[in-house]
Order: C-alpha cells, then structure tokens, then sequence
C-alpha cells in the first residue's frame, strides 16, 4: 500500500507540473523553448530558497523527472561541489551532477539519428 501512495503523490505532482506547461502553451505566446528554459531556472531558484527540497521528498520521482528536477540537480550539485571545493566548485558542480543525464540526451539523439532519415518539413 505505501508504494501505491507513493506513486500517486509522484503521478500527482508531476501532473501538475505538466498542466502548468500545457496552460503555459495554451494561454500565452510563450515558445516551447522558453518554457523549457523557465521550468530549469525556476527548479534552481525554488531549490535555492528551499522549496524544491520538498516537494522532492513528497514527491519523489515526480518531482526529479520533470525539467525542474533538472534545475534541482544542477542546484544541489552546485552546493555540494562549493561545500567542497570552494568558489570553483559554482563552475564545475552543476556538470558533475548533471553528467550522467546530459550524456544520456546526447547518445539518444544520436541513436535517434542513426536509425531514423531526419529530413526539412
């Protein structure tokens, strides 16, 4: 019965992170790449006032899948790496967390790439 609930919170609050972007496409002229954009930089500032952390351990994967867990990845790598290595850890703690889920977009679109005939509309 707990993973149940847990999975319902998660379907739940990532849910609502997708009908926040529909509406956001829907009701105004923002562009899709925009929206991206706002989703990881709001995810870093809500991580960066301790309000993301939360709704992360309510959440869980509902709330890490979605472009603002990315925001809250490269925050929470960039705050380890500065506890760690100082000023310099700002430049290289975001990379460092975020690595293995950059790396993984990148050999997908070329998978994707391979195997399908891309072509101009």
């Amino acid at each position: 019965m707990n993973l149940f609930l847990e999975c319902i919170k998660a379907f739940a609050v990532g849910g609502i992170i997708c009908v926040i972007g529909q509406l956001l496409i829907d009701c105004t002229r923002l562009t899709p790449a925009r929206i991206l954009v706002s989703y990881v930089v709001s995810g870093v500032a809500l991580t960066g006032i301790g309000l993301y952390g939360t709704v992360v351990d309510f959440a869980g994967a509902g709330a890490t899948v979605p472009l603002t867990g990315f925001g809250y990845s490269l925050a929470k790598g960039v705050e380890k790496a500065v506890d760690e290595y100082g000023l310099i850890g700002a430049l290289t703690g975001g990379l460092t967390a975020t690595a293995a889920g950059i790396t993984a977009a990148i050999l997908m679109g070329l998978l994707m790439a391979l195997i399908f005939k891309s072509r101009d509309k």
